[in-house]
């Protein structure tokens, strides 16, 4: 380990922390991470499989730097999302429900009806539901762009696309 030189700014700031002292866990700095942009295609993916996998990679938890309570996980921008799918019957017994916090506001839409009116709402809701409920949570869920059909405005940042075993 002495003799490793990287040129990962993290990988190098990671090796001399672990040189000063082997015992000491590392925690990362929210200074320090890197983001990387990832594209994903939600073509005949099941919604609650790949809202799992999205999850993992907006937290950080598939980096070696994870650390809980910091925000370490990667942009990730979803296309096709007009094509995902539900296993069984649940495509015609699904519903999503709102309320507008009026007594009787309670809203009620069902699945198909999402997905025509506005697909990508499916999937941010399925991956909002498994993202820490707080501030971090929140900041996770800021990174995820959802699109319903194949084309995105982020083609500048150069997105990586991935494939899920969704």
């Amino acid at each position: 380990m002495a003799g490793f030189v990287s040129n990962c700014p993290v990988t190098r700031t990671l090796t001399s922390y672990l040189l000063e002292d082997p015992l000491k866990t590392y925690h990362a700095k929210p200074g320090e991470v890197e983001r990387e942009w990832l594209l994903v295609d939600a073509t005949d993916m099941v919604v609650g499989r790949l809202a799992s996998e999205i999850a993992q990679i907006l937290k950080g938890k598939r980096k070696p730097v994870y650390t809980p309570h910091v925000d370490t996980g990667d942009f990730v921008v979803v296309i096709n999302a007009e094509k995902v799918r539900l296993t069984g019957n649940k495509a015609n017994t699904k519903n999503y429900y709102s309320h507008s916090g009026f007594p009787g506001g309670l809203k009620e839409v069902s699945f198909q009806r999402m997905l025509e009116k506005h697909p990508e709402r499916i999937i941010e809701k399925a991956v909002k539901g498994m993202l820490p409920k707080n501030s971090l949570g929140r900041a996770m869920n800021r990174k995820l762009k959802v699109y319903a059909g194949p084309e995105h405005p982020h083609e500048a940042q150069k997105p990586r696309q991935i494939t899920l075993e969704a």
